[in-house]
């Protein structure tokens, strides 16, 4: 059986498209060139959006765990389940998917818990 793992990308650089399947040819996926350039475009900011966000992430996950850190050295607990919910609440903006999402972030910023 071929082995089916791969290799993490960097989501924080930009994705090469150029191999896309996509109709007609184009990586886009539009049938004319004024909308290729438009969605080229749009990709851009969303290829920048992505960064931005990879980024908040990371250092709300570094955050997460030195409270973590700063709560079990004072002996407190590790976690606050009030404050998770509040978390999830906030998520909840998104639809069914945010609480997904919410849930996510709680995890990477919580590290193992042992």
């Amino acid at each position: 059986m071929a082995d089916s793992t791969h290799e993490p990308h960097d989501l924080a650089s930009p994705v090469d498209e150029s191999t896309d399947e996509c109709l007609h040819g184009d990586p886009t996926g539009a049938s004319d060139e004024l909308s290729a350039t438009e969605i080229n475009e749009l990709r851009k900011e969303i290829d920048q959006l992505d960064r931005t966000i990879l980024e908040s992430i990371q250092r709300r996950t570094e955050i997460s765990k030195m409270i973590g850190q700063t709560r079990k050295k004072s002996g407190g607990p590790r976690l606050v389940h009030n404050r998770e919910l509040k978390v999830i609440e906030r998520f909840s903006a998104l639809g069914k998917e945010g609480h997904q999402l919410a849930l996510l972030l709680l995890r990477l910023g919580r590290g193992p818990l042992g």
